[in-house]
């Protein structure tokens, strides 16, 4: 009998990259039947059932507050509908609506993408003075109810030692790239347009600093932001600014965009500040820097120090020094056999180790035991 599967969100949206690229599409090609209930275009639709994922879109709304209750409300009574055995959400306030179906009878499992006391301290939403109070309880709400869950996946082995404690059989999923979704015929001596920075545009991930590195650069080199601002404000700042002249903001882009812009890079930046969130957190954007073939200028922080100056791939840097990243990028601008080679050796880690495939077999795997385990308790209970 074939199992389903129904993976919900109401925080992030369309074909997002772990929750439909790598985990949906990887259980469908399993023999899953697998549902997605995201916001998403019909386009998406049609794109996700060519790869055997039924999407069910969730309406968007226009602000914060009605994400967290109405369209949480919206994707859980969706995700009902669905009737399936294995609910896999993703957002934190899906918590509630997890438990819920707990109490259904069904199999939940909580697919944690961030440590998120830790961000909380960072959210500028929030009262400064109210953060401390907000992320304590945020911790005893995830900790009450993940012990309700079957299982906890974190993105992050970081992550995943916070719930040690409170899930035994919470597993690290890492988020790390598809072989070859982002990897380029272009070479090295044709990388001369950009250094790019692909993602979220936000002051705590050093949106100011890369726009002043760029004002600082004395190679010929423009940096290109893909991704979509905070907010407008923050935009018209940024703008301001006097190495905006140096700056292509291109906003969010599909991923075939994102390829071809890291082909006309020379490095791929990650200066993220040095939040509490950030300092065990593994980027997926640096890992499909690597996975490109691009040497990375990324945030001196311990764990990324490892994985960076472990693999000999990229340059590690102050976050919030602008002229201490404005080096970096001149020199493998000016050092292009040692910007391919940091590039070839990220490209080999990202192969060997840091890839999905990899990821991949552990999710089956559990995917398998748990729905192994639920035909055994539906067998005993038919002999009895």
């Amino acid at each position: 009998m074939t199992v389903r599967v129904c993976h919900l969100s109401s925080a992030h949206q369309g074909l997002d990259i772990r929750i439909y690229s790598k985990e949906c599409v990887s259980l469908a090609r399993a023999g899953f039947e697998v549902h997605l209930v995201i916001s998403a275009v019909q386009a998406e639709v049609v794109s996700a059932a060519a790869n055997g994922v039924t999407l069910h879109p969730v309406p968007a709304v226009q602000n914060r507050f009605a994400r967290f209750f109405l369209k949480s409300w919206r994707t859980f009574r969706l995700a009902l509908r669905t009737d399936a055995q294995i609910y896999h959400f993703h957002d934190p306030e899906l918590l509630p609506y997890g438990v819920l179906l707990r109490i259904l009878g069904k199999q939940v499992i909580y697919d944690v993408h961030e440590d998120l006391p830790r961000d909380i301290l960072t959210k500028d939403w929030i009262p400064k003075k109210l953060r401390g109070i907000v992320a304590a309880g945020s911790r005893f709400v995830e900790s009450v109810c993940a012990r309700w869950f079957v299982d906890v996946v974190a993105a992050t082995p970081a992550i995943r030692e916070g719930f040690a404690g409170i899930n035994r059989r919470a597993i690290v999923v890492n988020n790390y790239p598809i072989l070859g979704e982002l990897a380029s015929d272009v070479g090295r001596g044709q990388r001369v347009d950009y250094v790019c920075y692909v993602g979220g545009i936000e002051p705590i991930r050093g949106a100011r600093e890369l726009v002043e590195t760029a004002g600082l650069l004395r190679s010929d080199i423009r940096l290109a932001l893909c991704g979509d601002f905070q907010d407008a404000e923050l935009s018209e700042t940024l703008a301001a600014l006097p190495g905006w002249s140096r700056v292509e903001s291109f906003g969010w882009k599909p991923r075939p965009f994102i390829r071809d812009i890291m082909s006309r890079s020379i490095a791929g930046l990650v200066t993220f500040l040095p939040a509490p969130n950030h300092l065990s957190a593994q980027p997926n954007k640096l890992f499909e820097y690597m996975s490109a073939g691009l040497p990375v200028v990324a945030s001196h922080f311990p764990l990324w120090r490892e994985i960076i100056e472990g693999n000999e791939c990229g340059i590690c840097v102050d976050p919030a020094s602008p002229p201490e990243i404005a080096r970096a990028i001149d020199y493998l601008a000016a050092n292009p056999s040692a910007a391919e080679r940091m590039g070839r050796n990220g490209l080999n880690a990202v192969r060997e180790r840091y890839n999905w495939p990899n990821e991949e077999k552990t999710l089956l795997d559990f995917y398998q035991r748990l729905s192994g385990a639920r035909e055994e308790v539906r067998h005993q209970a038919r002999s009895g």
